[in-house]
């Protein structure tokens, strides 16, 4: 019990050191912001990270890493707010930045939430790639990818 609150405290003191040194102009690298966002999203608190990734969007405009998306919208999707993640993923092509492959599931998710099964269908068949790796006896082994009926029919 004291072990999980003092964790919570340090977690706590975490944000208010990095947000006091935010506001001081100090510590403004991705890493921060990555920290600062996944806080936010164990704390429930997402009205803080969207004021947060709106000053990074702001500020940042074309030098915002893949990761940063990713972690906007994964937090997005911890708190079913598919509106929300679309829009970040809407910046994310305009700013011609390449989702991962969990990026482009968790979006196509969300299309499917919102029952936008085309818009879906588009997302899987222009960024996931047809072809996936696998370790089989020590090897790399290069497989075919088949994500469902679907997009066997899209291929």
């Amino acid at each position: 019990m004291v072990y999980v609150v003092s964790l919570n405290y340090m977690r706590l003191s975490g944000c208010q050191l990095a947000k006091w040194m935010l506001g001081k102009g100090q510590g403004t690298t991705m890493g921060t912001y990555d920290t600062l966002l996944l806080a936010f999203d164990v704390d429930k608190r997402v009205d803080e990270a969207e004021s947060l990734w709106n000053m990074i969007l702001h500020t940042h405009t074309r030098s915002i890493s893949k990761r940063l998306f990713s972690r906007m919208i994964s937090l997005y999707d911890h708190h079913n707010m598919p509106e929300k993640m679309i829009e970040v993923f809407a910046d994310m092509e305009e700013l011609g930045v390449r989702p991962d492959e969990d990026t482009v599931r968790r979006i196509a998710s969300a299309f499917k939430k919102l029952r936008q099964e085309e818009k879906q269908k588009l997302v899987l068949r222009r960024y996931m790639s047809k072809w996936k790796f696998v370790h089989f006896q020590d090897e790399r082994v290069r497989m075919r990818r088949y994500l469902s009926e679907d997009e066997d029919s899209i291929n």
